[in-house]
């Protein structure tokens, strides 16, 4: 199995919000400063930073999905596959316990995109879904092509994912789980293995739920 090395982006492309009264989570990824100006005519200037881009994808149930489906919610992503016998199954366990305490949430959803793109055909999302215990809109399960899937990955949500036939599963991926905010900007990434990660998310979900724009 090829070596990853783990993305150090999310240790080291952190730009968080100074400490004030209103607890606030950090934003992860690249920045830059734009020059605008304000109703006045006035000059100010804008932080923008790196925003997850469209998408297009077919869900569970062969419909096709776009980043408009998460609009004004935050959500949880990760990257993972069907047929994986070593981290995805507790990844899994673990995303359940977060769908479970936000179910009806009408702020949260949840987002797995495949990266098996020869065999985890939409067909096949659903089936894992059910099994799961899955089956509403609010946990969408994406299947894509190879390029848009693992550039989506790499270079947006800095999950580092490749095929690797030497791999137990014939891929290999890192069992992050990406909190990202009603502005599509990256909050946090969790190990989807360890609990105790995975009870921070829980916990850094109300927190954002809980921030004023």
């Amino acid at each position: 199995m090829k070596k990853i090395i783990l993305y150090a982006a999310f240790g080291t492309l952190l730009f968080g919000a100074a400490c004030t009264q209103e607890k606030k989570l950090p934003i992860y990824g690249d920045r830059e400063a734009k020059i605008t100006k304000d109703a006045n005519g006035n000059e100010k200037i804008d932080t923008v930073y790196k925003t997850i881009p469209d998408f297009k994808f077919l869900n569970q149930d062969s419909v096709e999905v776009t980043q408009d489906a998460f609009k004004n919610k935050i959500y949880v992503a990760d990257f993972f596959f069907t047929s994986c016998t070593t981290i995805c199954p507790i990844m899994h366990r673990n995303m359940k316990t977060i769908y479970d305490k936000y179910k009806g949430n009408p702020e949260v959803m949840f987002l797995s995109h495949t990266i098996d793109f020869k065999y985890d055909k939409p067909s096949v999302l659903k089936k894992y879904a059910q099994k799961l215990g899955v089956d509403v809109p609010q946990w969408q399960f994406l299947y894509g092509d190879k390029a848009a899937v693992y550039g989506l990955a790499e270079k947006d949500y800095l999950v580092a994912v490749q095929e690797d036939k030497a791999a137990t599963d014939g891929y290999v991926h890192q069992g992050w789980l990406v909190l990202i905010d009603k502005h599509r900007r990256i909050r946090g990434a969790y190990d989807g293995t360890k609990t105790e990660e995975v009870e921070k998310l829980k916990s850094d979900m109300d927190i954002l739920l809980a921030e004023k724009d």
